[in-house]
């Protein structure tokens, strides 16, 4: 036999005992003249020496086990007998001293008995009965000081041997209570009563390992048990009663295993937060480079976990299970705001974030077998064009685009001819010289379907050094193009157009604002320029007698010069499209559409050709509502969604066109560039590279492509233009046109110096088209929050 101590009583061992090396037990062997006292039960028991070796030839050394049997269990029954004594005064309470007949038998709510009830999911509380309160409840006061109704089924445990319990000493034994706990104690119980066999209730727990049942000990074994997840299991439960058996020694042990590796994890989780936390109280440029965060594989998957959830992506339900966990560690709400805000915290994303291209995955670079395909078709590329191309580089040639503009793809030259009719040529880079149908390069455009222009960035649809370097027109270079050339009849109409391969030489890359002074000064040796605007006017005038919309308004362009900085420099621009060099460029790239649309018409040439049904918009309709801003706003609202057909054109009715194809930006369209792949074969005598069916199923992969670009910069444009607005000084005043009224005196408005579309409640008597005084009350860009007043 061997003997092993525990906090209050020993416990006695066969060698057929089960093992109990699961919850630390350990064999010892002593001197029985050491010993010790307990810390809170105050009783000496000997000190035991652990992984000595007494064992010899068969027999125990000098040391008389029985002796030290007698003496622990005479020094456990003095304690027993005194704690008897003592255990009343400790609390004032007096005890029946009686053993329940049946185990589970609840005795009956009176007035001033002590109970454990359930207040919530969360919380147990004790209390003193007060009276009933009806048939079944009970009103109760707890520790607390709240008087409150409880149902039968909320008390958890009524304290035995109390009668009329002061509330005021409630405080008191829940102190002492929570003095006297020591989980240890189940432990050595556990192995009792599994060794025996046997169950018990809380006070014969209670018995056992404090060696009394009086009220203060059987509340500590009813906490004990309550709270144990190890050990004992209830075996059988009626009302606020129940029977404990002890656990198996496999089940405790896997418990055991379950609750170190929840406490490692805890353990873990804490650490990360601290990592976290740390990072959050950091001055921004003290604060870890993005790229430490994902060096170490367990901090990879908390922030992996945390971006899924920033963007509402999560893979799984582990993803979002841990984000939950490290916001609720670190005190935050649980949703996608809080984990982007952390995020932006920790430094690991910049302030100004774009989520939305972390969102929907966009592409922001090529990979590198795609740029050394690219560099490939630089450096090897020959043209298939060469004998056919027409030699234009005597003429002008100006270029107009926005002044941040990466890839030119348009730019115009005109003259006049003998008889007075105007001559117009729209000049398209020619990428198809580059890239050819079905080639890496070419899929790979296809898959991104456009390039993606943001206020903080382009990403274009072709590496940047082959659409910078090969296939945008250049000044003052030699320049493939294919060029439309039109001849205006006086009314606008066409009168005679061609499609070529052409050689050009760019004279001029203008900005809109640049070209609109040169218009304005009317400079005679720009006379070519001012030849372009009066055929723009020609051709406006021509489109809305066939019956199109003009829809020019006012529109922001904004460009971010350091995005990554917590403060960088907005550049606003406003757009008025109706400024003469934007209708200029608008005109001429309209034309060019309707001369391919019509030039595949007639060689039955499969392109895209755009649509647009105004069968439901009666312009007249709108007539009394001021031109410009306010009207182009009230047609657009009923605009009806463009349509394409791959076989022969359908009139577009807002561009008052028979038909038109989108061709002169086939560096940055897919779309254009496939209309480029089916004329240049037409032109070339070869097969067409794709039929109309084909062309059609490529379209719907590249339309949502195309969408999904617009929406992005859509989103991003908003977003930089509330963060321009937040900047601005409080007292700033802006002029709003009303452009229609949402609802009651709520009125949809442009901001005239800002291009930007917003809503506010304004004065009764106003109407369409007044002109009113706004102030910014609050903008919130990641919250795509703003509001505005009306100044009175």
């Amino acid at each position: 036999m061997a003997v092993r101590a525990v906090n209050s009583c020993s416990i006695f061992r066969s060698a057929s005992s089960p093992p109990i090396s699961a919850v630390r037990c350990r064999f010892f062997t002593f001197r029985s003249s050491s010993l010790r006292r307990h810390p809170k039960l105050g009783f000496q028991f000997p000190v035991l020496r652990p992984e000595q070796k007494f064992f010899g030839h068969g027999s125990v050394w000098s040391c008389s086990v029985h002796s030290l049997v007698d003496i622990v269990m005479e020094e456990l029954k003095f304690m027993r007998k005194r704690k008897r004594v003592c255990a009343a005064s400790k609390v004032g309470l007096t005890s029946s001293g009686k053993l329940l007949e049946d185990k589970l038998v609840n005795r009956a709510m009176e007035k001033g008995l002590l109970l454990e009830f359930k207040k919530d999911s969360d919380r147990v509380l004790l209390a003193v009965a007060q009276r009933p309160d009806g048939k079944k409840n009970w009103m109760v006061y707890d520790q607390n000081g709240v008087t409150s109704s409880i149902k039968p089924q909320q008390i958890t445990y009524i304290v035995p041997g109390i009668e009329n319990f002061d509330h005021a000493g409630i405080s008191d034994f829940i102190r002492k209570a929570q003095d006297n706990l020591d989980p240890a104690l189940l432990e050595f119980a556990w192995v009792e009563l599994l060794e025996k066999n046997k169950s018990v209730t809380t006070e014969e727990l209670a018995e056992m390992i404090f060696g009394s049942a009086e009220p203060l000990e059987s509340y500590c074994a009813h906490l004990l048990l309550s709270k144990d997840e190890l050990y004992f299991c209830v075996l059988e439960a009626k009302g606020s009663r129940s029977l404990y058996g002890p656990r198996p020694t496999v089940q405790v042990e896997e418990l055991l295993q379950r609750k170190l590796a929840r406490e490692a994890a805890e353990k873990e989780l804490q650490e990360i937060v601290q990592l976290l936390k740390a990072a959050k109280a950091m001055p921004l440029e003290a604060k870890p480079p993005k790229s430490s965060w994902i060096v170490e594989d367990k901090i990879r998957h908390i922030i992996e976990s945390l971006e899924s959830y920033a963007i509402d992506a999560c893979k799984n339900d582990e993803q979002k299970k841990t984000a939950g966990v490290i916001l609720k560690a670190m005190g935050l709400t649980k949703t996608a705001s809080s984990a982007v805000n952390l995020l932006i915290d920790i430094g690991y994303f910049p302030v100004h974030v774009n989520l939305d291209l972390l969102k929907f995955n966009i592409r922001t670079d090529h990979s590198d077998e795609i740029i050394s395909a690219a560099e490939s078709l630089l450096s090897e590329s020959s043209d298939p064009d060469e004998i056919d191309r027409k030699d234009l580089t005597h003429l002008k040639v100006y270029a107009i685009d926005v002044d941040e503009a990466d890839e030119l793809d348009d730019a115009l030259s005109a003259a006049r001819l003998q008889d007075g009719r105007l001559k117009v040529w729209i000049h398209v880079a020619d990428p198809s010289k580059f890239v050819q149908p079905g080639s890496l390069v070419d899929r790979e455009a296809m898959r991104r379907g456009t390039s993606i222009f943001l206020p903080t960035a382009t990403y274009p649809m072709f590496p940047e050094k082959l659409a910078m370097e090969g296939m945008s027109l250049k000044q003052g270079e030699i320049c493939n193009a294919v060029s439309v050339s039109v001849v205006l009849r006086s009314d606008g109409s066409i009168a005679e157009y061609s499609v070529e391969n052409s050689s050009i030489k760019p004279t001029y890359m203008l900005t809109y604002e640049s070209a609109s002074e040169l218009l304005h000064l009317n400079l005679e040796e720009e006379v070519e320029l001012k030849i372009l605007s009066e055929a723009a006017a020609l051709r406006l005038q021509w489109r809305l007698e066939q019956g199109a919309v003009d829809t020019g308004s006012l529109e922001a362009r904004i460009k971010v010069a350091n995005p990554e900085d917590p403060e960088p420099i907005i550049n606003l621009y406003v757009e008025n499209q109706a400024d003469p060099a934007m209708r200029l460029v608008s005109e001429m790239m309209i034309l060019c559409g309707e001369v391919i649309a019509t030039y595949g018409s007639c060689n039955n040439i499969p392109l895209p050709y755009r649509g647009q049904p105004q069968s439901n918009i009666d312009i007249s309709a709108f007539a009394h509502l001021p031109e410009g801003p306010i009207r182009s706003s009230a047609i657009v609202k009923v605009m009806r969604a463009a349509e394409i057909d791959f076989r022969k054109p359908i009139r577009h009715g807002i561009l008052g066109l028979p038909g038109y194809v989108q061709f002169t930006s086939p560096i940055r369209r897919y779309m254009d560039l496939l209309a480029h792949y089916q004329v240049k074969a037409y032109l070339r005598g070869d097969s067409l590279p794709f039929s109309a069916g084909q062309l059609e199923g490529m379209a719907s992969i590249i339309n949502m492509h195309t969408r999904l670009a617009k929406r992005l910069f859509g989103s991003s444009l908003r977003y930089w233009i509330l963060e321009y607005l937040r900047r601005q000084a409080k007292e700033r005043r802006y002029r709003a046109l009303i452009l229609r009224f949402i609802k009651d005196r709520i009125a949809a408005l442009l901001l005239v110096e800002v291009g930007f579309q917003a809503s506010a409640s304004v004065s009764v008597g106003l109407h369409i088209g007044d002109e009113i005084e706004v102030w910014v009350e609050e903008a919130h860009p990641r919250d795509d929050y703003l509001a505005l007043k009306e100044v009175i």
